[in-house]
């Protein structure tokens, strides 16, 4: 089947898409433990049912992603996917109502259904992007950043109208929203690009085994900060304005490296480079927090580099993914990194909570330094090994 030549809509259409899948998550990651605490339910449950998901994540990924490499289409995956996070978010309250059994239950199941979401779509972006090189994946990725940022400022808003009771149903309304938009925009990328059946177990390259290892490990290092870093600058001295302004700090310059990283030729499908920027940049970012406990100042320019830290390990893993990965194994390795980093997260946010809780921010700051430092060795051994 002849490709069609590339057209900006095609990164719009992807971009639109992304918007789409991450305003959930930009509504479900800070205001459901919100939903959850009115239930009244304690701090100890909250806990486990917020980190409920990442378990089952790190199960679910791989097995549903791969399916791509068996013919499923991404398409199907994505639409199957959204309708059962819309479906689940709308039963937790009837759920909640039984007992948190019950809605333990459902959120198990929600998890289960938005596991291949991002995945399936940065695979079908990808794809995209190798048969139009005139497409540029920043500039499509950028659309979730954008699409998660719009999201937690309605869904702030719209927490202020009718309470956290409602978070459930905005949070089913927009997954139907996300359905739609899969049926529609990913038509024609289906269409012209047919998911190809895998004879048998593809082998993924050593190399990108290790690229995968080094982004799950740089990705991994934020968990201090996601964790903890509003109570560690808050007790450093800074106002909860101040904290607020922190992370969107954080979030702007994310949104400013998508947007003109891929014009950049020096990183432009330079994986190792990326990378290798990635972790150099959270060593010094958490090095720089650590210092932080004696000049708060230091804690808003820091944040920037949540650009590099985020930004450029998301860009470097994609494009190691995009051109490591065999043919017949894409949708494989597409959630082997799904499921590594999950793992990583989870390893790392338990890590630091022990760490906070033994010695403060100090010693959660400290801990990643270790985890961004075996990141960038990752790089390096990555980068020999596609030498080799």
């Amino acid at each position: 089947m002849t490709v069609p030549p590339p057209s900006p809509r095609d990164g719009l259409r992807l971009a639109l898409l992304y918007a789409a899948v991450f305003a959930g998550i930009g509504v479900a990651m800070p205001f459901l433990p919100l939903w959850l605490a009115g239930l009244g339910l304690g701090p100890e449950l909250i806990g486990a049912l917020v980190a409920l998901p990442i378990l089952v994540r790190i199960v679910a990924t791989a097995p549903l992603v791969g399916l791509i490499d068996r013919g499923v289409p991404p398409r199907t995956l994505m639409v199957a996917g959204s309708l059962g996070l819309a479906a689940t978010w709308a039963l937790m309250p009837l759920a909640a109502s039984l007992s948190w059994l019950a809605l333990a239950g459902v959120i198990v199941l929600n998890a289960v259904a938005g596991a291949s979401l991002v995945p399936c779509l940065d695979y079908q972006s990808l794809a995209a992007v190798r048969r139009r090189p005139g497409l540029d994946y920043a500039r499509i990725r950028l659309g979730g950043s954008l699409g998660f940022l719009a999201a937690t400022l309605l869904g702030g808003w719209l927490l202020g109208l009718v309470g956290t009771g409602g978070i459930p149903g905005f949070l089913a309304a927009l997954e139907l929203v996300s359905a739609c938009g899969a049926v529609l925009l990913l038509r024609r990328e289906t269409a012209s690009a047919p998911a190809r059946r895998a004879a048998g177990r593809v082998r993924l390259p050593a190399a990108l085994w290790l690229a995968i290892a080094a982004g799950a490990a740089i990705q991994a290092s934020h968990a201090a900060v996601y964790a903890f870093g509003s109570i560690h600058w808050v007790g450093l001295g800074l106002s909860p304005a101040e904290t607020g302004i922190a992370w969107g700090v954080g979030v702007v310059a994310e949104i400013g490296f998508f947007a003109v990283a891929g014009r950049v030729p020096y990183l432009r499908d330079a994986p190792f480079r990326l990378l290798a920027l990635g972790a150099l940049a959270a060593l010094l970012r958490w090095g720089g927090l650590l210092a932080a406990a004696g000049l708060p100042a230091l804690v808003l320019p820091l944040q920037a580099l949540h650009a590099l830290t985020f930004g450029a390990t998301q860009l470097g893993v994609m494009a190691a993914l995009s051109r490591l990965a065999p043919e017949g194994g894409r949708g494989a390795a597409q959630g082997a990194y799904a499921a590594c980093a999950a793992l990583a997260s989870a390893s790392a946010t338990l890590a630091s909570g022990a760490a906070y809780r033994a010695g403060g921010g100090t010693l959660a700051f400290g801990l990643m330094l270790p985890v961004a430092g075996l990141g960038l060795v990752f790089t390096l051994a990555a980068a020999r090994a596609a030498r080799r």
